[in-house]
């Protein structure tokens, strides 16, 4: 075990462990250390260069080879060259990257082998990682990469035996009700990688719910609905939606082979037979009264999930896939359990893929009752839905916990009953004992509740984050940031590290800058708090070159575009295709944009970005706004024409304010479900950078961008 760690042939590791997120066990043999700035090579062992992990959870695993192509890019990342070779022995001044032969040391937390699992060894020559597969290799390269932030590159010399106590461990994202861009995606697999989570669950249907709009298919439509998945299956035409806001199966592969480049898997779930009006706006004749649900007993709803699944399943690259099962008809227990049954048999035969459901109904064992088949595996939600040890475990079912402990409803939840980003607290002190939190814990409050942590049944943890509110309540930043402090912590405890509250804060702030391949907190490089800063004077714009000096001293200079030009100290703009171009795109939290504008008109963009624009109007409205993800966030501030105003946008945590003059708005939404009850919230948007003064007709001037929050 994981736990009681022993070599053979070596004293216990277990004493002992380096501090990193997770923690790794590990018996330091000496106070010197090995330099990775001595560092020439990764030496790839030739025996094992394509092997590639057949246990994990993806279809696509990289070789031991491609993954050390992705660390060394990691440690580039770091100020750490060393060039790539094939070999057959650890050599001076390298990382040698090999499989161990002894896989009975990698065992998890019911003592079952893991391919997770890796054995470290630094020597003052140099480094070896013995991974039981190229993916347990790929964990250890976190531990180094790591060890090398936290300790100035230098790693302490000594061995040590690490393994996963669970083997799925990571987190749910709702982007059924919220699209989110796929690159955005890749980069949460980056941030979930590099702490060694490995599952990546994207809910990928279902709908903004409202009872007063269940009733019939012309109130249904009003509600926003997702299916995120396009086919060109001629079978499945017009139900992937909304049709800007899907994902092309190439975007898709794409997307599952950026994140198994770096160990991660997606599991992809379509919802059904409840949270379906994507599918009841399709084909509504298979719904039921309650527009949300399919009707099970309609002949044509078992073909009509199994097209769209046909359709898709090719390109899902998970050994496992969820069909969702959540929240159903009660009155319907026994058509729900052959349902399922019939959907699991039908990927099976397809696919050869194995099925999860939500814990919905519990077994039951009185005569005449069809309960769900014990080959698939429930994801448990909640301790007064199910109760996921006596209902499931008990009867012989295996679980993945996502007990709402951990749930996450992005920007509200009703009455608050949820917190607004992970709880430190929870991962630290959520166990009935008040002691930390592991995937075994279904009940944090009675222990009885809760199997044991060898649980063979217990597969393991995976945070939720849901989206009620719909799609124009947040950003999809502000998806990231609740996740973003809480996710590293709940990820020791998810590996089954014994990270300890007090050095949690100083390990976050060393690590969570530097995780690689991602810049989820769209960070400006800078040398002080001015990052921007463009005053038009003429001693800083070559009309020769149409560039515009950055008086930040960061170097981001500006182009003129299409005819914008410079004269009497501001920028001027036509009104047409006329801008100023930068070197940047958005900036993320905490900052100060201020600038001085005079426009002859309304309309344009004072500031665009891919995250979001600032606009002058939008034709309809003459007042200031902030879009993001195509939605308009309005204030009730209107700039004067042809004479000067002083703006300012602030970004102050999760909230924007808009000022001109000495007028101030936070930039919020009323966000509204739930029949017609609302709530207000505040929005998080990104300093638009990429293009200054699109469709702007007038004049600006005093640009400044700066991480100083006045």
């Amino acid at each position: 075990m994981r736990f009681l760690l022993v070599v053979v042939g070596l004293v216990s590791l277990a004493r002992s462990e380096l501090l990193g997120i997770p923690t790794v066990p590990f018996n330091i043999t000496s106070d010197k250390t090995y330099d990775l700035r001595n560092l020439h090579a990764i030496v790839v062992d030739l025996a094992h260069s394509t092997t590639r992990d057949q246990d994990g959870l993806t279809l696509i695993p990289p070789s031991l080879w491609e993954f050390a192509e992705t660390f060394q890019g990691d440690l580039a990342g770091i100020g750490v060259n060393a060039v790539l070779l094939p070999g057959s022995k650890a050599i001076a001044n390298a990382i040698y990257l090999t499989l161990d032969n002894d896989k009975s040391q990698f065992v998890n937390a019911a003592g079952n082998k893991t391919s997770e699992g890796y054995r470290l060894s630094v020597t003052s020559s140099g480094i070896t990682i013995s991974g039981a597969s190229p993916l347990g290799a790929w964990w250890g390269t976190r531990t180094v990469l790591q060890q090398a932030l936290i300790n100035d590159k230098k790693l302490k010399i000594g061995r040590g035996v690490d393994s996963p106590g669970w083997s799925e461990r990571g987190m749910m994202l709702d982007v059924g009700r919220h699209y989110y861009p796929a690159d955005f995606l890749a980069q949460l697999c980056s941030y979930l990688s590099f702490f060694k989570q490995n599952v990546f669950h994207l809910h990928l249907s279902d709908h903004v719910w409202d009872p007063a709009k269940l009733g019939t298919h012309e109130l249904a439509l009003e509600l926003y609905a997702g299916f995120r998945i396009a086919s060109t299956d001629p079978a499945v035409a017009g139900l992937a939606r909304p049709t800007n806001e899907t994902y092309s199966p190439y975007v898709f592969d794409n997307l599952q082979q950026k994140c198994a480049s770096r160990g991660v898997t997606i599991i992809p779930e379509f919802e059904s037979p409840g949270h379906s009006i994507a599918t009841t706006d399709w084909r509504p004749e298979i719904a039921l009264s309650d527009f949300s649900m399919l009707n099970l007993s309609h002949p044509e709803t078992l073909p009509t999930v199994k097209s769209y699944w046909k359709a898709a399943i090719n390109n899902f690259h998970s050994k496992i896939v969820h069909i969702g099962a959540d929240e159903y008809d009660s009155n319907f227990i026994n058509e729900y359990s052959t349902f399922v049954n019939d959907m699991s048999a039908y990927i099976q035969s397809i696919s050869g893929k194995s099925t999860r459901i939500w814990g919905t109904f519990p077994p039951s064992y009185k005569p005449g009752s069809i309960n769900v088949n014990k080959d698939v595996t429930i994801q448990h939600w909640q301790i007064g839905q199910d109760n996921g040890l006596f209902d499931f475990i008990d009867n012989g079912y295996t679980i993945v916990n996502s007990d709402d402990y951990f749930y996450l409803d992005v920007k509200y939840s009703d009455g608050n009953v949820y917190p607004k980003e992970l709880d430190i607290q929870r991962v630290f002190h959520g166990s009935p004992d008040g002691s930390a939190f592991a995937p075994n814990i279904l009940d944090n409050a009675n222990a009885t509740n809760n199997p044991p942590r060898d649980s063979p049944n217990v597969l393991g943890h995976l945070a939720v984050v849901w989206n009620d509110w719909g799609p124009n309540a947040s950003t999809y930043h502000e998806a990231y940031y609740m996740v973003r402090n809480g996710l590293p912590a709940l990820a020791d405890k998810q590996w089954g590290g014994s990270l300890q509250e007090e050095d949690y804060a100083g390990l976050f702030a060393t690590l969570q800058p530097a995780v690689p391949d991602q810049n989820l907190d769209q960070r400006i490089p800078s040398k002080g708090p001015t990052i921007l800063s463009y005053s038009f004077g003429s001693n800083i714009v070559s009309s020769l070159s149409g560039t515009v000096q950055d008086g930040s001293g960061n170097g981001y200079h500006g182009s003129l575009q299409n005819g914008a030009y410079v004269s009497g100290g501001a920028l001027q703009l036509s009104g047409h295709s006329a801008y100023l171009k930068t070197p940047l795109t958005s900036k993320g939290r905490n900052y100060t944009l201020s600038f001085s504008v005079l426009p002859k008109s309304h309309g344009g963009a004072l500031f665009s970005g891919p995250d979001s624009s600032f606009l002058n109007g939008n034709g309809t409205s003459t007042n200031l706004m902030l879009v993001s993800d195509n939605i308009a966030y309005p204030v009730n501030l209107t700039l004067p024409l042809n004479k000067w105003s002083d703006v300012k946008v602030e970004a102050i945590g999760p909230q924007t304010f808009i000022s001109v003059g000495a007028q101030r708005q936070e930039v919020t939404i009323l966000m509204g479900i739930w029949g017609g009850y609302m709530e207000e919230g505040p929005m998080a948007i990104e300093a638009p950078l990429a293009a200054i003064g699109k469709g702007i007709n007038g004049q600006m001037k005093n640009i400044k961008l700066s991480s100083d929050v006045l």
